[in-house]
């Protein structure tokens, strides 16, 4: 009984220390991008240890100093992850400059470190080494292992001299060499530097680039969705409307064959995602259910007149963008008057790859030469919302042009030619 708290603490313990070592390496921690780091880190060494490699096979003593070479670059490998902490610790989210500040703070001392490190192995003598011979012209020979030099004469006398060890002879020249040193090694670690922060600033370039695509790809569905949802209560309205009438005027039969098309339309309009894209077959399929409800309420003064070419059929258009259109014209085309309407729907190609509907409710009989009608007294919302809808899904590709025209009203949008693949 006593000891189940005391093993439930001790995971949930090991837990948070786990946890508290992994956080800061995930993808919202402190050393999120860790990976590209130690890439950048392992490639520049890698890529310094080459050189001197390839270095060496144009000396005669390169090879001795390829050994303490990459003693060097694994000294250097750990001071730039040091490095990379103290950027990651004192500039996690700050700006360049700040980066840079801290960078270049960072690396002197890295810089002292390796420039002393570097002296050390270069005059560090090998008593165990392999030992270096140079003959004169003289034929006189010097023969040199470590500290130990002999000199051997063209009749095998020798001269043996212990030297002092190279440190102590260039003990007052050390400050100098450091301080050469630290320059050089301070600007080949700064190289790191500047292209860890410029592959920094390049990644948080494309994450915000990323993010405002995001957002604004949902700022433009939720703006879809809203002028479509606009759309929605504006027809409800005429339709329930128009069923009201009918059964007020005791005309049952033609209430319940209005009805059943209600249903039917609603049940596919409803079913259509606001922001999606259908065919145009599809959506005058749509609008035939819709004036097919309007024909019971208006037998005799509605005649519909569609023309969709074949090689349009399959055009995508927003799902719904001919609806408030079509309201309009039975709202201020049909019901306005106690004349014969007739209302047409054409497609046709544009160039450049764009197709144009129109859409035009114009007085049975009236020529092309009878005067312009007034424009509606209507709230312009239908048309406007299928403009900003148009304008929203296309941008700058897309046009609506609306007036009256001799003898009715016309309405006029124009878009790219797209199909489904």
């Amino acid at each position: 009984m006593d000891q189940r708290p005391i093993v439930k603490t001790g995971k949930h313990s090991l837990m948070r220390l786990a946890m508290a070592l992994i956080s800061p390496f995930s993808a919202q921690g402190r050393f999120a991008d860790w990976r590209l780091a130690a890439q950048s880190i392992i490639g520049f060494w890698s890529f310094y240890l080459v050189t001197v490699l390839l270095r060496g096979l144009f000396g005669p003593e390169a090879a001795s100093a390829i050994g303490y070479r990459a003693i060097n670059a694994a000294i250097g490998l750990v001071l730039t992850f040091l490095i990379y902490a103290a950027i990651r610790f004192f500039a996690r989210e700050g700006s360049i400059r700040r980066m840079a500040l801290v960078a270049a703070t960072a690396a002197l001392p890295a810089a002292v470190v390796m420039s002393v490190a570097s002296l050390r192995m270069a005059t560090q003598p090998d008593p165990m080494g392999p030992p270096s011979r140079i003959t004169t012209q003289e034929g006189i020979a010097i023969v040199q292992r470590g500290s130990n030099v002999r000199i051997v004469k063209q009749d095998g006398a020798e001269m043996e001299v212990n030297l002092p060890p190279v440190h102590q002879i260039i003990a007052s020249k050390m400050p100098r060499l450091i301080a050469d040193g630290t320059v050089t090694w301070y600007f080949l670690l700064a190289a790191w530097c500047a292209f860890f922060i410029a592959m920094t600033q390049q990644h948080r370039t494309r994450v915000t680039e990323l993010r405002l695509a995001e957002a604004e790809t949902a700022a433009h569905a939720a703006q879809v969705r809203a002028l479509r949802y606009q759309v929605n209560p504006h027809f409800l309205f005429n339709t329930l409307n128009s069923l009201s009438s009918l059964v007020m005027s005791g005309r049952a039969d033609r209430a319940e064959e209005m009805l059943m098309a209600l249903s039917t339309f609603f049940r596919t309009s409803l079913s259509i995602d606001p922001s999606a894209d259908v065919s145009l077959a599809e959506e005058i399929a749509l609008q035939r259910l819709y004036l097919d409800i309007e024909k019971v309420r208006f037998p005799d003064r509605l005649t519909v007149h569609i023309d969709i070419p074949a090689e349009l059929r399959e055009a995508r258009v927003p799902a719904l963008i001919l609806q408030p259109i079509v309201e309009n014209a039975i709202k201020y085309g049909v019901s306005a008057t106690t004349k014969r309407i007739e209302l047409s729907i054409e497609a046709r190609p544009l160039d450049g790859g764009r197709m144009q509907l129109d859409i035009v409710n114009r007085e049975a009989g009236k020529s092309s030469g009878s005067k312009a009608v007034p424009a509606h007294a209507g709230t312009g919302l239908g048309l406007s919302n299928v403009c900003q809808r148009l304008e929203a899904h296309f941008g700058t590709s897309a046009d609506c042009r609306f007036g009256p025209i001799p003898g009715g009203y016309k309405v006029s949008i124009a878009m790219p030619l797209e199909e489904d693949d």
